[in-house]
């Protein structure tokens, strides 16, 4: 009899982590590939589609109550097709977005079908209580290369920065938001760099290099995380020593090829492990790594953004797309943390 207790406590356990993280989908998208989220302090969600191919409907939009997008801030801004005239203030290639106190950041990459940067890869600041640009970041001349796709960002409040990856051309650039001067570190930096050229799914192989991609920022101790997608190591960068950063590199650990990261309150990174459709959770204190998620509901968990005891992240589906995704579906979900 104790064993049979035993076995139904076991059994009960089981049953309250699988509801615990049980994935729940908060909008699909049909036809139109979502790799970021953003949900606000307030609870609004934003998501962005990269033009990484033709018939990109808007870059950035806002998810309504109803379940609905609706293009953000407006359609003019949404407006620019392949092939017009460069303009100022429209988005052309979004890879990210970013929501932090009161202020929607939004990364064009200004690289459409990573064909090259067509003018200076920038970040346009909405302020989210008017909707209205407030700012535009153009990064320097210096910190980008033609084949650059600048992927991510992070803000750092305390020492008014953001910090963003460099997936095209291995490369970190940091941005000083007072002076709006920004520059590279750790270009083609053995920490920045791809360590592969594939990675393996079930369906098949990914043939594909992409180097510096997911980020993550520890407010509390003031240290920036980061991972090249197609790799297995993860580093970080105490942001007290970014002049000396080629020499203050720290490694981590060894980990599941990830595309974006994110650290809670509690100092747990998450992170996808793409080639195995999983969610990994970390401790970064003492590098114990658990499954988070798993299954059919991940598939390739591209973005993560934390709001109301919730993980939010995109299913961007990237190793199963082809030219034509007409027909296929891509989710934002949310767990229970």
């Amino acid at each position: 009899m104790k064993n049979f207790g035993a076995i139904i406590i076991s059994f009960l356990v089981l049953i309250a982590c699988n509801q615990e993280n049980e994935v729940e989908q908060v909008i699909t998208f049909k036809g139109q590939q979502v790799t970021g989220v953003t949900v606000t302090a307030e609870g609004r969600i934003f998501a962005n589609f990269p033009r990484w191919r033709e018939r990109v409907v808007n870059s950035v939009v806002e998810i309504n109550d109803d379940k609905r997008s609706s293009p953000y801030p407006n359609e003019k801004w949404n407006s620019w097709k392949l092939g017009n005239p460069i303009e100022e203030n429209v988005f052309l290639a979004v890879q990210s977005v970013v929501a932090f106190d009161g202020v929607l950041y939004v990364l064009d990459t200004r690289n459409p079908l990573f064909q090259g940067v067509l003018d200076q890869p920038r970040i346009f600041a909405f302020d989210l209580d008017s909707n209205e640009l407030i700012s535009t970041y153009l990064l320097s001349e210096n910190v980008y290369h033609h084949d650059s796709y600048i992927n991510d960002l992070r803000v750092d409040k305390k020492k008014q920065k953001i910090y963003l990856t460099d997936s095209g051309h291995a490369g970190l650039v940091v941005l000083d938001l007072k002076t709006k001067k920004s520059i590279r570190i750790l270009d083609n930096h053995y920490s920045t760099q791809s360590e592969v050229n594939r990675l393996n799914f079930e369906n098949g192989v990914w043939e594909n290099t992409v180097h510096s991609d997911g980020i993550a920022f520890d407010a509390k101790n003031d240290y920036l995380y980061f991972h090249a997608l197609t790799g297995y190591s993860l580093y970080r960068l105490s942001t007290n020593e970014i002049l000396d950063a080629e020499n203050k590199v720290e490694f981590v650990a060894k980990t599941s090829a990830p595309d974006g990261m994110i650290i809670d309150e509690s100092g747990r990174l998450y992170f996808a492990d793409l080639e195995h459709n999983k969610i990994m959770k970390m401790d970064l204190q003492t590098k114990e790594k658990s499954v988070f998620a798993e299954g059919d509901k991940v598939r390739w968990a591209d973005t993560f953004s934390i709001f109301d005891g919730y993980l939010y992240f995109t299913n961007s589906r990237i190793n199963e797309t082809s030219d034509d995704i007409s027909t296929m579906s891509f989710s934002i979900n949310k767990i229970k943390l």
